[in-house]
């Protein structure tokens, strides 16, 4: 690595003044030559060389020198990398770009992203050099990019065996991350489904080389592995492993190979074995001795153990076991934790299975149970806060382990006999002290107060906790247990139960108290953040305050607290309730909408004027918005002012006068219409006038009309006319009757309601679903034809009020027709017959009497039904129709809505067959078409005993029979409705091109056609290339269908032709250098052409072997016109010309502007074109203006005179800088005394010793320039390095 020393002005002013006087000398004093060269320092002194890693014979001291005393060595987390990219492998090779351009922009999204820093260079050879610098990580990412980007990309496969493809992928990925960083390259393996075993690897081609050779060299390795897999016994496994594992240990250390038992918890035999195939074989050839050793001399002894002391044998993570193992050899089998089995197995040589059991034995009864008895309420105190208490014992006596169980009054011990004795006698003690010193009691509190008891945020019942040293446990919600547990300091306990107590009296002499407020002021008296309620709060602090959820729509506010704070606490909130109610009065005013912004005024002047004077808030409506209506809220008198002051503004600005008209209250609502139709017509057609009706109920006569004078004339006019013709001839009346008599009133569809209109003239309106009184019933007309309306509806009312009883006789066979779908067939008659009761005799009994009780025409008409239904009935015939299977789904219609309304319009039953099964069908078929077999013996001319019937081949298929039951004439009618509903279909000749265009984007065209006709339409299969479409469905609609579809047809033949004229393509011929020109700023120019003759224009592509040819595609007379547009701009720029001034380039950046905004006015203001000179060029002063002649003059002009003003303002400043005093202090005042600068010499420099001179800057050989060939030279300063 090489240093560089950098000196500047400063450094060097710096430099000379630290020299002595006498070395420095003064001008005045007029040294000779000589005194004045030794004054210069030498090379040496001024460039100190780096120190020498010699060492020093006492092998301590070290070279100190002028660097060293200064520096202190660092270690950098910097690095810097070059990396070359050879000519043949540059993707952007256009070297009259360089430094700008795609290969720029991609060097500065490499820097963005990765956080190094890049710098290019090129070489000699046209290859580039890029030199990266910044931290590991980013280098590396950087290098990946820049291969990845700057590089051209070669691929190439290699191919592994499958099973090693893993191992090149590494753990979790990380080996194909580190091969990807390390290479450059991009590696794809393929998926584990996919049979391929080639590796894909693209980058560099010296990338791809590394890749590839990493790659083999791992497969390389795994191909000298091998895995081999035993099956032996898994009672013979731990002889195998051996007692902690030490056996095959030994074995793997001893082959080098990986041994694999299965654990004793895994089922598994299999014993897998890998590594290098000299190892596995040697591995596999161990294990088996040892298996064959125990299998010829191992024997087994089975002894009983008691099932609770498996674990003693066991021991913790199977310890005990290996260790009896360990000392005996003998492997102790032991059964499953679910196996009820008692029975353990010793397996090992005949002569060590006494030890073995002995062991077993022993480890078996070394533990012991035992308990301690103690109150459930001390357990948490023996275990201490955080289980400190137990801790302790549990540390002394690991071995021991203690059970508190919730609810018992006893501790469970367990673990070796000796340490078991110990920890009881300590846990008894303990409990025996808490015993002594402790105390609990009890108290009784109802559950709805334990949260205030609690506190928020549990701040009651942690300072009772704190202050008396106790704890206290209060039941859960969930619960619902009034008992309080108070735990702790006998004297304690009674002082925190003697305060809870106090506590719980209060709160039950507490109040609680509902206010009703209305939830659309619960916003506002909550406050923003809850502002304003914590004010109330803070001002009645033991009143709890709680609105309900805005989910509920409660108005219920509920206060609790002491009885005489919630009484304060409860006017103080109905005051601001009622200020709210106050503040929230309403007023709409209609003002033209052309007015408002003369309401708002300039910046909102005049509305907030008004808004501020008044105390009102007023809202107008959205500047998109219809509505003219201005809503002003506030209390009503501020309310009032506002609105005269608006209405003011209004009557300065027009014509606009106010009229009241007095019609009686009674007349307003027939006047204002349904939902304000009327009054709104009278508004549209009088020119948009106001019309304020008084609120409904307010008994107000006056109607107030508001708009320009002619028009509310008119409508004054028209209201008056309109309200004499409802007084004069309008008259209403009111009578009662219950809501079951409605529908005998109003008769089956209106015919008897439309009976007393005719004769009477009257209206009669009964009340809707929604209207509370369901009984009043308004007659509405002229006062003679309302009395005779009235006088005829009592007489009907009081006759359905005379109820009768009257019996009819109904054979008994059509009882069920009545009574069944639970009497649906009752409750319609009752519906309809003004609720008249029909009571059928019991079940079960032959009676044929049925009573009927109501209103004696209601029994009337209702009998009069029944006995036309038992008509019906009784002429009533089953009628068969034969109709494929395969179009009854298409018959029923959505959900059964075609099949239903054929029911009801020719009251018939229609049931459908069950689905024939396709198997039985298919087993049938397959029968009728088999051989006739031999005929079965017949025993008294009957075959098997049993005649059967010859089945009719033309017989109809039973799933084909819809079967109806009805009056004949109805069943004939509806079997004709059945058969029109069966689909036809019909074909359609299409061109087969057109199909695509028929079914749309994603079928939606096909669907819409389908949806309007309601047919369905099959388009064939676009291998079949057939013209002909399918049209299935109704009879009646296939008409509307094949015709809706030959239109279609029409006119994607009339935007095909459409499309052949929209396709005429001309070219024109332009120089290339006018094609910026014609395409404009942003594509202005060409964008407004392409538009305005609707055509498209596509300009020449960067490889495009005709550079001059424009191509325009359109209509034959649009792509014509465009061409004449284009041309015409052509000719104008050949009439341009180009001329070349000179303008100080001092002057070009304040003539361009901030973001080239000066530049762009004068083009925009001379109509020209003005090219300033690049960095570096030969001429910096040369600035080129284009365009007209005339235009051109003008600019030139412009830009000299701005020139000239530019340049007094350079002068001046030039001037001022020459006064002000240069930063470098008495060493620059030293430097004007000098004269001339030499620039910075040095005494005994490398170049003056030789025949060598110091390097020339102006030489192109010691400072080449960029892509410029240089001869090799030698120097002193070493080899040059590129």
């Amino acid at each position: 690595m090489s240093s560089v020393a950098v000196l500047t002005q400063e450094s060097f002013n710096e430099h000379r003044n630290g020299l002595m006087p006498e070395q420095s000398g003064a001008p005045g004093a007029g040294p000779g030559a000589g005194e004045e060269e030794e004054a210069l320092p030498t090379y040496k002194d001024a460039f100190p060389p780096l120190p020498e890693k010699a060492a020093s014979p006492e092998g301590t001291q070290e070279t100190t020198n002028a660097w060293t005393s200064k520096i202190r060595p660092l270690k950098s987390s910097v690095i810097t990398q070059v990396f070359h990219v050879p000519l043949e492998e540059r993707k952007y090779k256009d070297i009259n770009q360089f430094g700008e351009g795609d290969q720029a922009k991609v060097c500065v999204d490499i820097m963005h992203k990765t956080g190094a820093h890049l710098e290019l260079s090129l070489a000699k050879d046209q290859g580039l050099s890029i030199m990266v610098s910044g931290k590991l990580d980013a280098v590396m990412k950087a290098r990946k990019e820049i291969v990845s980007r700057l590089q051209t990309q070669a691929s190439a496969t290699v191919a592994i065996p499958k099973e090693h493809h893993r191992f090149v992928i590494g753990k979790n990925g990380e080996k194909l991350q580190e091969l990807e960083l390390k290479t450059a390259t991009k590696i794809q393996i393929p998926r584990p489904d996919d049979l391929s075993n080639q590796i894909k690897i693209s980058g560099t081609k010296e990338g791809l080389e590394k890749a590839k050779h990493e790659i083999l060299l791992i497969s390389a390795e795994q191909d000298k592995r091998a895995v081999e897999r035993v099956n032996i016994d898994k009672v013979y496994h731990p002889f195998i492993t051996g007692a902690y594992n030490k056996v095959v240990g030994e074995m793997m250390q001893e082959t080098g190979a990986r041994i694999n038992v299965p654990p004793p918890s895994v089922n598994k035999t299999e014993i897998v074995i890998t590594g290098e195939k000299e190892q596995v074989a040697l591995a596999v050839t161990l294990i088996k001795k040892v298996y064959e050793d125990k299998k010829k001399n191992a024997t087994t002894i089975a002894v009983e153990v008691k099932k609770s002391q498996h674990k003693y044998v066991i021991g913790p993570k199977g310890n005990t076991l290996q260790e009896i193992l360990d000392k005996t050899g003998v492997s102790v089998e032991i059964p499953p934790s679910d196996s009820s089995s008692e029975t353990v197995i010793l397996r090992g040589e005949p002569d060590r299975l006494g030890q073995a059991l002995t062991e077993v034995y022993a480890k078996a009864n070394s533990y012991t149970i035992s308990s301690v008895t103690a109150p459930s309420w001390l357990h948490r105190f023996i275990i201490g806060k955080k289980g400190q208490n137990l801790a302790k014992i549990t540390q002394q006596m690991p071995k021991v382990h203690i059970e508190f169980t919730e609810g018992e009054d006893r501790i469970t011990l367990e673990g070796p006999t000796k340490d078991v004795q110990m920890v009881q006698g300590q846990i008894e003690v303990i409990v025996t002290d808490l015993i002594s010193r402790m105390d609990y009691t009890e108290i009784s509190v109802d559950p709805k107060f334990h949260r205030h008891l609690i506190g928020k945020g549990g701040v009651n019942i942690n300072r009772i906790k704190e202050l008396h040293k106790v704890t206290v446990r209060i039941p859960p919600d969930n619960e619902k247990s009034n008992l309080i547990r108070i735990e702790g300091d006998p004297q304690g306990v009674q002082e925190a139960k003697k305060e809870l107590l106090e506590l719980a009296s209060r709160m039950e002499n507490e109040r609680t108290k509902d206010l009703i407020i209305e939830q659309r002021f619960h916003r506002a008296i909550i406050g923003q953040k809850g502002e304003k309620i914590k004010e109330v709060r803070d001002k009645f602090p033991e009143v709890i305050i709680n609105f309900p959820d805005p989910a509920n729509k409660s108005d219920i506010v509920q206060l609790r607290g002491p009885r005489n704070e919630v009484e304060k606490c409860s006017k103080f909130m109905t005051k601001i309730v009622a200020e709210m109610v106050e503040n929230s009065f309403s007023v709409s005013v209609p003002i033209f909408k052309q007015f408002h912004r003369n309401i708002i005024g300039k910046g909102g002047s005049n509305i907030k004027k008004i808004r501020e004077e008044t105390n009102t808030k007023i809202d107008l409506p959205a500047e998109n918005s219809n509505s003219e209506m201005i809503v002003i809220t506030g209390k009503k008198v501020n309310c009032e002012a506002a609105r005269n002051r608006i209405l003011a503004i209004q009557k300065e600005l027009a014509n606009i006068t106010e009229m009241e008209v007095s019609i009686p209250s009674k007349l307003h609502n027939s006047l204002i219409g349904s939902k304000g139709r009327l009054v709104r017509s009278i508004m549209e057609e009088c020119g948009g006038v106001h019309i304020h009706f008084p609120t409904e109920g307010s008994g107000i006569d006056k109607v107030t009309i508001r708009g320009p004078v002619e028009e509310v004339e008119k409508a004054k006019q028209q209201l008056l006319a309109l309200a004499e013709e409802k007084q004069t001839k309008s008259h209403t009346a009111e009578l009662r009757a219950k809501p079951e008599y409605h529908k005998f009133l109003i008769g089956k569809g209106g015919g008897n309601i439309r009976k007393v209109r005719d004769s009477t003239g009257a209206r009669i309106i009964f009340p809707t679903a929604d209207d509370k009184d369901q009984e009043l019933i308004t007659v509405i007309g002229t006062e003679e034809a309302v009395r005779e309306a009235q006088k005829e509806l009592e007489e009907l009312i009081k006759s359905l009020d005379n109820v009768v009883e009257d019996t009819m006789n109904v054979d008994p066979k059509h009882h069920r027709y009545f009574v069944s779908r639970r009497g649906q067939v009752l409750r319609d008659l009752a519906d309809e017959y003004g609720g008249v009761m029909v009571s059928f005799p019991r079940t079960g009994t032959s009676s044929d009497k049925v009573t009927l009780k109501g209103a004696k025409e209601c029994v009337e008409a209702a009998k009069k039904r029944m006995q036309e239904i038992v008509e019906d009935l009784d002429a009533q015939v089953t009628m068969e129709c034969v109709i494929a299977q395969k179009f009854h789904r298409s018959i029923m219609g959505p959900k059964g809505s075609r099949i239903q309304q054929i029911t009801r319009d020719h009251n018939v039953q229609i049931k459908f067959p069950e689905r024939e099964d396709p198997q039985a069908a298919a087993a049938a078929a397959a029968a009728a078409a088999a051989p006739p077999t031999e005929a079965p013996i017949q025993e008294n001319g009957e075959a098997n005993g049993e005649v059967k019937e010859p089945v009719d081949p033309n017989a109809p298929k039973k799933c084909d029979v819809i079967v109806l039951s009805g009056r004949k004439e109805r069943c004939e009618a509806a079997v004709e409705a059945l058969k029109a509903l069966v689909p036809v279909t019909i074909e359609v000749e299409v061109p087969f091109e057109l199909h695509r265009y028929i079914i749309g984007q994603k079928g939606s065209g096909i669907r819409k056609m389908m949806d309007e006709f309601e047919v369905n339409i099959q388009v064939p299969a676009p291998e079949q290339q057939s013209d002909k479409i399918s049209i299935t469905g109704l009879a009646n609609h296939l008409d509307r269908a094949k015709e809706g579809l030959l239109d279609r047809v029409k006119e994607l033949m009339a935007e095909q032709e459409d499309r052949a004229l929209r396709s005429h393509k001309l070219t024109i011929t332009v120089d290339p250098k006018y094609h910026p020109k014609i395409i404009g700023r942003k594509g202005a120019i060409i964008t407004t052409i392409r538009t305005e003759h609707d055509v498209n224009i596509q300009f020449p592509e960067k490889n495009d072997e005709n550079q001059d040819q424009i191509t325009i595609t359109g209509y034959e007379h649009k792509a014509i016109a465009a061409r004449d547009a284009i041309q015409a701009i052509v000719n104008e720029l050949e009439d341009m010309i180009s001329e070349d001034i000179t303008l100080d380039s001092r002057v070009h950046a304040r003539i361009i502007g901030a973001r080239g905004k000066g530049i762009r006015k004068i083009m925009d203001e001379f109509k020209v074109d003005l090219r300033f000179p690049q960095s570096g060029s030969a001429d910096p002063n040369l600035v080129t203006v284009t365009g007209r002649p005339e235009l051109v003059d003008e600019a030139i002009d412009h830009l000299l005179n701005l020139e000239e003003e530019y340049m007094a303002d350079v002068v001046e400043n030039e001037a001022k800088m020459a006064y002000m005093r240069p930063p470098g202090g008495s060493a620059a005042a030293m430097d004007d005394h000098r004269g001339p600068s030499k620039g910075f010499v040095v005494r005994e420099a490398p170049w003056t010793t030789g025949s060598e001179k110091a390097p020339d800057m102006s030489s192109s050989e010691d400072f080449p320039s960029f892509g410029a060939p240089v001869p090799t030279k030698a120097s002193p300063w070493g080899p040059k390095r590129f």
